[in-house]
């Protein structure tokens, strides 16, 4: 039996369709080649855009053509936010909510008996692993559907996370990352975000540990010590701005301030200077003037972002900046995205220069190229080696990876 999994969205999703794909070969399944038709087709979709959902859309009007035998499986946040809209796709397509998602082969094959437990051995096609810890949040950012079609923040028992992790690097992983929709969030008993990360710190054979995104204000100095100053943790964090102006952050009901921002990012940097940063951006919010973009513009060029994920507005339905007047026209928004792309582009290139001559280990990914501990990418002139951590010295910059020569 054959089976495909079609995944899109963000890093929690990775990790659940890994799940689903773990258990599947545990049953005997296959993973359906190029031009192989599928017995089983799930697509785990995701809802945080308008271009999100019609991706999702179409990837299911894909699978539905090319396996006209086949199961079809909807689940992710599309399934919470526009049922009706996939299931009018093929009258074949079976929902599986998000809430129930961790049972979904369960809900597949209800009368099997033994299912394999939910859960990830490994990571397709990647070298670094993304383990969800957490799930659901109760920020409710005005802009945002996750709460609606997630739920309410809940996390994984440390012992089981810890298990798993520790599965990960004995399938050969050197590198996790510690995701979650809210990460910041993270609570089992009396073990927070801080306890979970050092006690992952203790792995025997695990190299490398990142965080994935998480906001400014949950970085408090117990965390940044045990970032900074572990055995294995990196020196690089995706911590979520979204805008540089005070008005649009409470516009946004985020729960900071960019003053907070700045000191977090500042203070991580002067504890070792070579500590790096990513984040998202949100360009066009209703009422965002040049004023507030140019703040925005102002806190990359003072940060340096190693990267930037920038996203034009999208209203999304139930959420209460989709009621908010004084919408950015489009045009506006493309211009503010290009020139935000251009500045942290031109900015993660400065960043990247400082580093040239420099020596850094480095996990070989995908074909000739890796990233040191603190996120910086890098290209080397090797081929067919994956997974190694390699000595290199940086010799040179390029548009967008530092050029390595391996020592």
């Amino acid at each position: 039996m054959k089976y495909r999994i079609v995944t899109l969205g963000c890093r929690t999703n990775q990790y659940e369709s890994q799940g689903f794909s773990d258990q599947l070969r545990n049953m005997g399944y296959s993973e359906a080649g190029d031009g192989e038709a599928a017995d089983l087709c799930i697509v785990n979709t995701c809802t945080v855009t308008d271009s999100a959902d019609a991706a999702s859309r179409h990837k299911i009007r894909q699978l539905a053509r090319e396996n006209p035998g086949a199961r079809l499986v909807a689940t992710g946040c599309m399934v919470e936010s526009a049922p009706d809209a996939l299931l009018k796709i093929d009258s074949r397509i079976e929902v599986i909510p998000n809430q129930e998602k961790e049972k979904l082969i369960e809900k597949i094959f209800p009368d099997e008996e033994g299912l394999p437990e939910f859960k990830i051995e490994r990571f397709e096609a990647h070298t670094r692993a993304f383990l969800k810890v957490q799930d659901g949040c109760q920020s409710y950012c005005t802009y945002c559907i996750i709460p609606y079609v997630r739920g309410r923040s809940r996390s994984k028992k440390l012992d089981d996370v810890l298990r798993e992790a520790k599965g990960l690097v004995a399938n050969g992983f050197k590198e996790i990352v510690l995701t979650g929709i809210n990460i910041g969030d993270y609570e089992d008993g009396e073990t927070r975000l801080v306890g979970l990360v050092r006690a992952a710190d203790k792995i025997e054979g695990l190299e490398r540990i990142r965080i994935s995104s998480i906001d400014p204000d949950e970085v408090d100095d117990a965390l940044a010590d045990a970032v900074l100053f572990g055995k294995n943790t990196c020196p690089s964090m995706h911590l979520v701005l979204q805008s540089g102006s005070n008005v649009i952050l409470k516009r946004m009901n985020r729960k900071y301030t960019r003053q907070i921002f700045l000191d977090t990012a500042d203070r991580m940097k002067r504890l070792n200077p070579d500590f790096t940063v990513t984040t998202d951006v949100i360009v066009g919010f209703p009422g965002e003037s040049d004023a507030d973009f140019e703040e925005t513009l102002q806190v990359v060029r003072h940060v340096k972002f190693a990267k930037v994920h920038v996203f034009p507005y999208s209203p999304r339905a139930r959420t209460r900046a989709a009621l908010y007047p004084n919408r950015v026209p489009p045009d506006v928004m493309k211009q503010r995205k290009n020139e935000l792309l251009r500045l942290s582009e031109q900015c993660a290139f400065e960043l990247r220069s400082s580093f040239v001559g420099r020596q850094f280990p480095v996990l070989l990914e995908e074909g000739s190229e890796g990233h040191t501990p603190n996120f910086l990418r890098v290209r080397l002139p090797v081929s067919g080696i994956r997974n190694q951590i390699v000595g290199v010295e940086l010799v040179d910059n390029a548009p967008d990876a530092l050029i390595g020569k391996v020592l």
